[in-house]
């Protein structure tokens, strides 16, 4: 019988992707384009949500 693990909870703003890359639409001097690197502010980087439970403790 397999165990069961509990399911992290994703993002629901970023859906587990933390951290992307932007492009700016413009390119450096050897023809590479120049990009931004966002995080996700809800999570703050992480791409997890704190659980219910969590958030009880703290408060909200």
């Amino acid at each position: 019988m397999p165990e069961s693990t509990p399911r992290a909870r994703i993002c629901r703003d970023c859906d587990g992707f933390d951290t992307v890359a932007i492009t700016t639409g413009t390119r450096h001097h050897n023809g590479t384009r120049q990009t931004i690197t966002v995080t996700c502010r809800a999570c703050n980087g992480t791409g997890h949500t704190p659980s219910a439970l969590a958030l009880h403790r703290i408060g909200r």
